[in-house]
């Protein structure tokens, strides 16, 4: 056996976060990139499933690619859908509390924490992400980049504030202007939804 996975709603419409987010956008974000991710996950770990009771390891071991994958494709998109928010809920909002005092701390102030992200968001090579994450060990927030869809966890870091800045994310609407998708996502984060995943994280 194991374990299902769905594709989980979006917290507001599809067009609730423009101008910064196109609905068209978001709708073929959500209805067919996470939903493709989904489904090849599920289809991943049933053949994952078959092979194991089948004692088939070399099967096995070659599914790990897709099961890393999708599986990343699904924990990043839905880790990315409560980072933003539309504007008259609160998306965009300066962080505050914890989360603000920490990025207050360790970048000097929120601007330059922006300028630090997108720095390192905008030259990632072909597909990836951007995170900040919480380094519990060391009880620390910093900045890191991933290929792909591979998850932030995998790098021992707890992950706060994802942007996706693969090219479905943002070329139907800013073609090859990836630093201005950058710009302007930082008018729907959901800072609410990042201080939630910072307490979380520091328990």
């Amino acid at each position: 056996m194991y374990q299902q996975h769905d594709l989980p709603s979006l917290p507001y419409d599809f067009g609730a976060l423009e101008p910064a987010i196109s609905g068209k956008i978001m709708e073929l974000h959500h209805q067919k990139h996470h939903a493709a991710y989904v489904k090849n996950l599920n289809d991943a770990l049933e053949k994952h499933a078959d092979a194991e009771a089948k004692g088939d390891v070399a099967k096995m071991i070659a599914l790990q690619s897709a099961i890393k994958f999708n599986g990343g494709g699904h924990v990043n998109h839905s880790i990315f859908w409560t980072n933003l928010a539309p504007q008259s809920e609160g998306g965009g909002t300066p962080p505050t509390g914890q989360i603000g005092d920490a990025i207050n701390k360790k970048f000097g102030s929120f601007d330059e924490f922006k300028e630090n992200f997108n720095a390192k968001a905008g030259p990632i090579q072909g597909s990836g992400w951007c995170w900040l994450g919480y380094h519990k060990e060391r009880g620390q927030i910093c900045i890191r980049t991933c290929s792909n869809q591979d998850p932030l966890s995998t790098t021992g870091l707890i992950p706060l504030l994802g942007i996706d800045v693969w090219e479905h994310a943002y070329y139907l609407q800013y073609e090859n202007r990836r630093p201005e998708y950058l710009k302007n996502i930082w008018t729907v984060i959901n800072w609410n939804n990042v201080e939630e995943r910072f307490i979380n994280a520091q328990k």
